[in-house]
């Protein structure tokens, strides 16, 4: 049995299906509250407590919130507030949008309250904060919109809803306590403009207002140039004198980069015997301390995480050194605690012990699985193969953990125990892939950031290389191409911080992404652990090679090395090894026709990924991304992230939607969570007078696998999915089916016989019944430009 759900919508239910489907309910604004301007803020009710009124962006006006005069943490996170009255619609779901300044750049945080409630969750929740503070320019001199949706029960039967902004420092999202978790106020808030209530989901400023000139042609960055890769070579020259002559033995990390560099030319590594004896030297005092704590197998505090990488990397370190390593391997050395052993078998017992513990606690979300199952299990038992051959893995038997973590094979969980039979459950049915068929990672949904695993499949490629120079596995070389054009489109065109002509990786719709815009990215992103022409370099691909030397003509990528030189961390140091070759590869590359798909002058172009629910679309210069399967965690939210940017406006909204799917009879209910939109809630605020505007509101849960383990309240990849999902956005009509076997119809929208699909390509007829959307697929109707209210 099917059932069309929009989550509150037994009382509200035609007005909300026709606004949102086929008939379009008239969309109205409601109310404009402009800040600064002394009348509006008087017929608004304004009050405000540490604030100041400036004159901002086109000499607007605008409202900054300041930061408070006490550096006491437990006082001084959250800083100035200002409160008002604005008006809503009592029967039609309403929306707040808030203008400000894209050239403005804060990592403070703007959140909404209503009735006293916040509204949305300040990490990673369905509903984000009015503004995430991410610190850089968000759109260069022109204004951009968050567009957020207003509670229901607040605005049901009511004309006017008692409104607060308040600003607060930034979070920095891995901290362990409050005072990591969440810093103080020490600067004003970016300005805001204006706020508006209104109830179609497509914001649509007065016709009056200004937004500021779109950059025709911007300028290509002139500096830095080639000389950054001067700075490259002696910054990791540098490193490796300073390892090769260490007097303490190293740790894995260490020693890993200094097995690298010993097979790369134009570094003091380079076969140069000091690198084997360090190498011998550290790996027998990781055995003492192994000995002495064989949870080091498991969690080598060391690795940038422990327990993904184990003692793989010393496994690693063995296979890049084998030759001139093996003649010491009969050599006897000591336990720690008055014993004796042979290299060979110290070396043996403990990778064994990393790869048989990491077999049993393999992770799911795509990243951790990647790093995982080639840490800790594959590069392992690579060093086992070196030392002790007979104890190793078949490599197909342990390849099949690579295949799964990239999407190759399902994924088959974490091996049993060999005891007592028990295994560690993610709550995964058979028959699951780390990666949808498209080649977008799975986080539950799309992510930005987080799902650029593009270095971490170049580096299983580079393990699984029998020996330096020959080529590594060709299945998962063909996967690692397939990955990085998939992820080419979520690249748009933008300016950098500087102003110059870039290419930015799509955050907005993004699951686990904590700023917006995205880095300057092309073919691949610049990470701790691999540079932007590295997957160009390995496959030669001519797809990423054009989007590489995209970045090479824009002048971005000398930049990006530039930048990535300012974290001085060991970490960055091992992940800019490669950087020179890489550099004097794609020099020697013929001319690319090939650019990034979102790229100005390309044509019109659709991408949709309904395993992930995730669609983008260039339209001429507009360029439409959005997330209909949207941090749904817990149960079905009937909610959606969207990212529309044209020549002059940029809109970020979190919109309502329709689904059908089928319930499991399980119902979720909204925690009173202030913080984490997942997790638990994340760390608890000292203010105990902080409630949810969302509490205690019922989400269904869709009907799981059988056999997978479930109770309301668990994170899960099912529970939030639902099979069918419908959305209008300005001109946009989408309709999308994300099962296999199912067709559903999408509304037509009423006086309109007739309209291109652009994913077909072709203009197809609207019957009265409704679009066919078949299995695995979606329409997106375009209704013409003067459609969008």
């Amino acid at each position: 049995m099917r059932h069309n759900i929009l989550t509150h919508s037994l009382l509200l239910g035609a007005a909300v299906v026709a606004l949102f489907t086929g008939t379009r309910a008239e969309a109205t604004m409601l109310d404009t509250l402009t800040f600064g301007s002394e009348k509006s803020e008087q017929d608004h009710a304004l009050t405000a407590d540490r604030s100041d009124t400036i004159t901002g962006g086109l000499r607007q006006p605008a409202r900054r919130l300041l930061p408070p005069a006490t550096a006491d943490l437990a006082r001084s996170w959250q800083g100035g507030s200002v409160a008002f009255i604005l008006k809503v619609d009592p029967d039609r779901p309403t929306y707040l949008t808030v203008r400000l300044w894209g050239s403005d750049a804060t990592e403070n945080r703007l959140i909404l309250y209503c009735e006293g409630k916040q509204v949305g969750y300040r990490h990673l929740g369905d509903i984000d904060n009015l503004d995430i503070g991410q610190g850089g320019v968000t759109f260069n001199n022109r204004f951009y919109y968050n567009t957020t949706p207003l509670p229901l029960e607040l605005t049901q039967g009511k004309q006017e809803l008692h409104c607060e902004i308040r600003g607060t420092g930034r979070i920095f999202p891995y901290g362990t306590d409050f005072a990591q978790y969440q810093r103080v106020m020490i600067e004003p808030t970016r300005g805001i403009y204006r706020v508006y209530t209104h109830t179609d989901p497509f914001f649509t400023p007065p016709v009056n207002e200004k937004q500021g000139t779109a950059p025709t042609n911007p300028p290509v960055r002139q500096e830095p140039g080639p000389e950054v890769m001067d700075a490259v070579r002696a910054r990791l020259s540098h490193e490796i004198v300073n390892l090769l002559a260490s007097p303490r033995p190293l740790n894995q990390m260490q020693t890993l980069l200094l097995a690298r560099a010993y097979h790369v030319k134009w570094c003091p590594a380079y076969h140069n015997p000091q690198v084997i004896t360090q190498a011998l030297a550290s790996i027998d005092a990781l055995f003492i301390a192994y000995r002495k704590d064989p949870k080091l197998a498991e969690a080598d505090p060391a690795t940038p995480n422990p327990d993904w990488f184990g003692l793989g990397p010393s496994g690693w370190t063995v296979a890049l050194l084998a030759d001139p390593v093996r003649p010491h391997l009969s050599e006897t050395i000591a336990d720690g605690a008055g014993g004796k052993a042979t290299r060979a078998a110290a070396l043996s017992e403990m990778l064994i012990a990393c790869r048989d513990w990491h077999r049993r606690h393999r992770r799911l979300y795509s990243n951790q699985s990647m790093i995982n199952d080639m840490y800790g299990i594959y590069l392992a038992n690579r060093g086992v193969e070196v030392v002790d051959p007979q104890k190793a893995m078949p490599e197909p038997s342990v390849l099949r953990y690579l295949y799964e973590s990239v999407g190759l094979e399902p994924w088959r969980d974490s091996d049993p125990d060999p005891q007592s039979g028990e295994r560690q459950n993610w709550g995964i049915a058979p028959g699951y892939m780390e990666l949808t068929r498209k080649g977008l990672t799975r986080e539950l949904g799309y992510v930005g950031s987080y799902g650029e695993v593009i270095d971490w499949v170049t580096h299983l490629y580079e393990a699984t290389r029998p020996s330096i120079e020959a080529l590594g596995d060709a299945k998962i070389l063909v996967q690692l191409i397939k990955i990085a054009h998939a992820r080419a489109v979520f690249r748009a065109p933008a300016l950098d911080a500087d102003g110059f002509r870039a290419m930015r990786l799509e955050t907005v719709v993004g699951w686990r992404d904590l700023h917006y815009p995205g880095d300057v990215t092309y073919a691949q992103g610049s990470t701790w652990d691999g540079s932007p022409l590295e997957a160009a370099a390995i496959t030669l691909d001519p797809r990423l090679i054009g989007y590489a030397q995209q970045m090479l003509a824009d002048n971005q990528y000398f930049a990006s090395v530039r930048d990535r030189l300012k974290d001085t961390g060991l970490r960055v140091t091992s992940g800019l090894l490669g950087v020179p070759d890489q550099y004097e590869v794609l020099k020697a590359q013929p001319d690319s026709p090939h650019r990034l798909p979102m790229s100005p002058g390309q044509p019109d172009f659709t991408f949709t990924d309904v395993e992930d629910g995730v669609l983008a679309v260039k339209h001429g210069q507009h360029v439409l991304y959005a997330s209909l399967y949207w941090r749904a965690y817990y149960g079905v939210n009937n909610l959606g992230r969207v990212h529309y940017t044209s020549p002059t406006i940029d809109r970020n909204a979190v919109v309502r939607l329709t689904t059908q799917f089928e319930p499991s009879g399980m119902v979720y209910a909204r925690r009173d969570w202030t913080n984490f939109g997942f997790g638990g809630g994340g760390t608890r605020y000292p203010d105990e007078t902080l409630h949810s505007a969302h509490a205690g509101e019922k989400l269904l849960v869709a009907k799981l696998p059988d056999g997978v383990k479930f109770k309301p309240g668990d994170e899960s990849i099912y529970a939030g999915r639902a099979e069918f999902y419908t959305l209008r956005y300005g001109p946009y009509l989408i309709g999308m089916n994300t099962t296999a076997s199912k067709t559903f119809k999408l509304p037509s929208p009423s006086g309109v016989a007739v309209a291109p699909d652009l994913v077909s390509g072709k203009s197809i007829p609207l019957p009265t019944g409704g679009v066919s959307v078949g299995p695995m697929s979606t329409v997106i109707l375009y209704l013409g430009a003067g459609s969008a209210p």
